[in-house]
């Protein structure tokens, strides 16, 4: 699996919005580090074809967590100090460089994306998805007979939490914006 210039450039972001979320010393600034690796995270989601799961990303993880942190930030007192960012140690530098070296040298062996030769797609499971998706749900894509007829618990699942964060931002918002 070669990356594109595109996915190079979208990691790149998420790994620098992921650094800069954890050493940022304004929390502020943090915060809106991780809405931005949120963000670039949905991205790639949609890149990697998967958009319901990027939608739920950028919904909850760059709208609704983002908003709660700052509603947090509102109730608390910011520090005066003039450091841009938290002290690092060694040990934790090296822990980390050696998992993402881990993680960087498993990429490689993951198939190329549609790549019909992938282990997956000759699976029992996804043969029978392909076969009888469309005769058995009347839906005209894949994806949504998986989501919808197949996995619909599952599916029900996730929208439901995203309901319940959704409402749940909005009752910390009239509380804390309205009241």
């Amino acid at each position: 699996m070669t990356p594109t210039t595109v996915e190079i450039a979208l990691i790149a972001f998420v790994l620098a919005c992921a650094v800069g979320a954890a050493m940022l010393k304004d929390v502020l600034a943090s915060v809106m580090a991780f809405a931005a690796y949120s963000l670039g995270v949905s991205i790639i989601w949609l890149v990697l074809q998967a958009p319901d799961v990027g939608l739920t990303e950028a919904a909850v993880g760059a709208g609704i967590m983002t908003i709660l942190f700052l509603l947090a930030l509102a109730n608390t007192v910011r520090p005066d100090e003039d450091r841009l960012f938290e002290p690092v140690s060694v040990r934790t530098v090296v822990g980390v460089g050696v998992f993402v070296a881990v993680m960087a040298a498993s990429v490689p062996a993951l198939p190329a994306i549609g790549d019909p030769t992938a282990p997956v797609t000759g699976g029992e499971v996804t043969q029978y998805y392909i076969e009888n998706a469309y005769d058995q749900t009347g839906v005209h894509n894949a994806v949504t007979a998986v989501l919808a007829a197949y996995r619909g618990f599952d599916t029900l699942g996730e929208a439901v939490v995203v309901f319940v964060a959704g409402i749940a931002a909005l009752s910390v918002l009239r509380q804390e914006v309205f009241a």
